[in-house]
């Protein structure tokens, strides 16, 4: 998808436009829903947004793929929120730790949630928390297993159990709700 843009070649400020154009229209709303679900405010996260787009431009000729591009985009976002809201006085919770991680993806979940449609996203804010974080990633943010567990800091395995248990969980609840309106 995106090319090791740091060795030098002919065009290389063209090719950086160009592959950071991509990423703009790509992760743009992506970056801006991350940033509102960590500070809470619309008008601190544009700026967040707008901050980390700066970094990731900056930091694009040294992009070498060790990690998936979205991966590389979602830490410069998260530790441009983290700096955020430094600035801003709040406290500044670690994602390492994993209350303050699953209350972040818990946002970031009802954010992504809150454009399907509203059976969708109250079936959604039934799940437990960290079942929430993982189908927030994996299926509206279409991160692998592998990714997933990367960011979570959890083993693979219990990101598949997560994301098993969650369907079953999302299942159930779907078919209450259809008995409830008449459907089944």
């Amino acid at each position: 998808m995106f090319r090791n843009i740091g060795a030098p070649r002919p065009g290389l400020k063209k090719a950086m436009a160009e592959d950071f154009e991509r990423i703009v229209r790509d992760y743009q709303d992506k970056i801006f829903r991350l940033a509102f679900s960590m500070l809470g405010d619309h008008a601190a996260a544009e700026e967040a947004a707008q901050d980390a787009l700066v970094r990731i431009w900056r930091g694009l000729p040294g992009f070498r793929g060790a990690s998936s591009l979205s991966t590389w985009i979602y830490a410069i976002t998260r530790n441009t929120c983290l700096s955020a809201r430094g600035r801003r006085g709040l406290a500044a919770d670690s994602l390492e730790e994993p209350a303050a991680r699953i209350a972040v993806e818990m946002r970031v979940a009802k954010a992504w949630s809150a454009a399907a449609a509203p059976d969708a996203a109250a079936l959604l804010d039934r799940l437990p928390a960290k079942y929430r974080a993982v189908v927030a990633l994996f299926y509206m943010q279409e991160k692998s297993y592998d990714e997933v567990a990367r960011m979570l800091d959890l083993p693979i395995g219990t990101v598949k159990t997560y994301l098993f248990r969650a369907r079953q969980s999302l299942s159930e609840e779907l078919a209450r709700e259809r008995v409830k309106k008449g459907e089944a």
